[in-house]
This record gives structure tokens, sequence and C-alpha cells, in this order.
């Protein structure tokens, strides 16, 4: 019987190996393994430094807090963050744990990433920074964005949790704001089990990092840092928190696999550029669905159909007969996530109307790609939905 999965498995005997090289040293918690991936990964994406962690969601955490404990503090509580009214939940969580009052922008029915004009009329004076999510895959259009807050002190994190690989003018995604985030999880571009990573090229930010990722501590730290006067006193150091921290450290075997995944990332990045290109072919001029508009060059998480408006479908029959074809399907990430009853705890606007992200709410789905060719599956996702 015929079937397409959201994803699958992106190991094989390598992952296998590293696996049970972390069993021989006997050694379960973060090291060597996790700072060899670190080192592999900041040359991977061209950046200075890289915190790998538990997970895409802890990571958006981490980058938050670690704005709120520079010496000159770039955010405080009750700042202005804007951030697009379409991504997943915990794109939000930790700016409201810490406070920050979120401006919801729509987003663009194409890319599904912001609406440029409507970002552009969002930003104020009082606008602090902007959270900047790719969306299954596709890369924001990183110029416009920079010319909208030009001469403007705002600052600029991206979520890249979907995008891995994803590139704006031969940059990689996850690389434009002072720090951007990356998951390492299953149905994402590689896996680790569990985990996440932090890249940015300030160097304060990268100590901050490294003492609250592991309890706030100064033992994670060298000797010379940003954060605090570390002596050479191991004993001391041991258990000196400067910073309240968490702990939300990956695994040592997250680590080990993850050289091995990392090793493999562009040639599944160009299987999943390829799958994309036949679904282009197959359903750019669909009667029925609107796709995603690649922006530059995009990693392709997943494929997006939203209901035509001139169309007579509706989602529910869509869904009901993909899964009775036994094609797995999903909502676009969150859909509008301001129709969640979590928003009562949040301080919140809405900039204007929503119009994109509620008609995605009610319209959309998306089907899983992956880093292997699934030419077959496609062609019969076309056939069903044909």
């Amino acid at each position: 019987m015929k079937e397409y999965k959201l994803a699958s498995s992106t190991w094989d005997k390598k992952e296998l190996e590293a696996i049970q090289s972390v069993i021989d040293k006997d050694m379960y918690t973060m090291g060597d393994s996790v700072r060899e991936f670190e080192n592999d990964f900041s040359n991977f994406m061209n950046t200075k430094y890289s915190v790998m962690v538990s997970s895409g969601s802890t990571a958006n955490l981490l980058a938050t807090a670690a704005l709120f404990f520079t010496k000159n503090p770039k955010l405080k509580r009750g700042d202005e963050v804007i951030v697009p009214a379409v991504s997943w939940s915990t794109t939000y969580f930790p700016l409201q744990q810490y406070g920050l009052k979120l401006k919801f922008v729509d987003i663009d029915l194409e890319t599904l990433n912001y609406d440029l004009e409507a970002l552009e009329g969002a930003v104020s004076n009082s606008t602090k920074m902007i959270m900047v999510v790719n969306l299954l895959g596709n890369p924001n259009d990183f110029d416009k964005i920079n010319r909208i807050i030009e001469g403007k002190d705002i600052l600029l994190i991206e979520d890249n949790c979907e995008s891995m690989g994803a590139t704006f003018n031969n940059k990689q995604a996850g690389t434009f704001g002072i720090m951007g985030t990356f998951s390492t999880f299953f149905s994402h571009h590689m896996a680790t089990m569990e985990g996440g990573f932090i890249t940015t090229d300030d160097e304060e930010l990268y100590h901050i990092l490294l003492s609250i990722r592991a309890h706030g501590w100064t033992r994670n730290l060298p000797k010379e840092n940003k954060v605090s006067n570390k002596s050479d006193d191991w004993f001391t150091e041991s258990f000196r928190f400067v910073l309240p921290g968490y702990n939300v450290r990956p695994l040592e075997m997250s680590g080990a696999i993850g050289v091995e995944q990392l090793k493999k990332l562009p040639s599944f990045i160009e299987n999943r550029r390829k799958n994309a290109k036949l679904f282009l072919e197959l359903f750019e001029n669909h009667p029925d669905f609107i796709i995603q508009k690649e922006i530059s060059k995009s990693s392709w998480f997943g494929f997006s159909l939203i209901i035509k408006p001139s169309s007579s479908l509706k989602r529910k029959e869509v869904v009901d007969k993909l899964i009775k074809a036994n094609i797995e399907c999903r909502p676009i990430v969150t859909g509008d996530f301001t129709q969640n009853e979590v928003m009562k705890y949040f301080d919140y606007e809405i900039h204007n109307e929503l119009t994109n992200a509620r008609y995605l709410h009610e319209n959309g789905l998306f089907v899983g790609n992956q880093q292997v060719l699934i030419y077959e599956q496609i062609k019969y996702l076309a056939e069903i939905l044909k």
C-alpha cells in the first residue's frame, strides 16, 4: 500500500557507531563530542561561536535570556518585540516568560514569512527587537528587513529551527541576527535524538550562553571571559554561580551523532531541493492550492498547501482524503498563534489585521519532505489531489 510520511530516519551505521563510542568511554554528559560538533557547526555556518543545547526550544530560551544578562542589558522587561503571527509555540514562550511585550504581525501567504509591508508599518519608536522566523525552510528577505531597521537601534534574532541549511544571497540563514537558533529534532534537517544550537559572533553573548546553559556557573567558562573574573582555583569555581541559569546541556551521545550527521547535511539538503523541484513542477499551477514561494535558497522543510479563495475545497475534506491515502499531513506550524488559549498569559498587541495568518489558520496544511529522494511519494500526492 502506498504511503507518504512526514519524515524518515537520517541515521545509518555511522550514528550507531557514534553512540557506541560514547558508551565505550562511559561518559554520557556533555564532553568532547559536543565540543567537536560545536566547532564543526560553527565552520559549516561560518559563524564564530556555536553553543549546543538540549533542543531548539531551549535554544530560543537561552537566546532570549542572554539579552538580559549583558553588562549593558540589550533588553529589559516590558520592551516591545515584533513577532510573526505564524510560528512554533516556543518562538513566543521565552519572550513572554521574560516579560517582553509581543507585537504580532501578519505573514505573506506565499512565502509564509513576514508580510514586509506590514512589518515596516509595525516598527515603532518602542520596538527593541524583531524576531525573524524562517518558516518551513524558507529564509526571509534580509535585504529588505535590514532596510526597514536601518538607522534604528533594533536587534534582529533568528528562529531558524525549521530552516537549517537555507541561504539568502549565499549566506546561511540563522547568521543574520545577533543570534540564531536551530533544532536537531527527528523530523528536522538532521537529527541527534534531541538537540539544538545557538550561533553568534558576539563573544559576550557566547560566554553568557556557556554559563546559563549549565546552572549559571563559571565552570564551563574560559579563564578570560566577559562574565566573571574567574580564578585558577578549580575547587571554588566548581560551584560558583554568577547568572540565573538552567540545565539544558545536550547529551554527549547527541554530540557524537551530530558530528556524523553534519557530514551528510549537504547531501540531505541537496535531496530536499531536488524533491522540491518536482513538487513545484506538479503544483505550481494547481487550481486549488497556493504553494510556498521560495526566497533565495530554501532548505525545504516541507511542502505547504493553502486552499485558494477561488477553490470550493474545504480543508477537512482534503485532510480526510490524504489520511485515507496514507499521506501524513499537519497544520502549518501553529497556524495563527494568537488564536490559542495561552494568549491570556501574554502582554501583546496585534498590528492591524492578521488577514493572511487567519486565512492560513483555516485553510492551510503541509506535507513532509525528506533527506532522501521521494519522487514517487510526491507524484502520488499530486495524483490524489489532482
